[in-house]
């Protein structure tokens, strides 16, 4: 299925969680937030969140400084 991340389309496997998602592109979830079609998805609820064709999920960093 598609979906589209940081506005590039990807194809992922039908029934993958967001969590599966981020293990299997190695992102590192401390000080990441997930919009999931304009919603912001809990980090608690990342491995119960399974994505859907065309989802649109945006990763944001924090990056701390002065």
């Amino acid at each position: 299925m598609n979906i589209t991340l940081n506005g590039e389309t990807h194809t992922v496997d039908a029934g993958v969680s967001l969590q599966q998602l981020l293990d299997s592109l190695e992102v590192n979830c401390d000080a990441l937030v997930v919009q999931r079609n304009d919603d912001i998805v809990a980090r608690a609820q990342f491995a119960d969140t399974p994505l859907a064709e065309g989802d649109a999920l945006e990763l944001v960093r924090f990056v701390g400084g002065g």
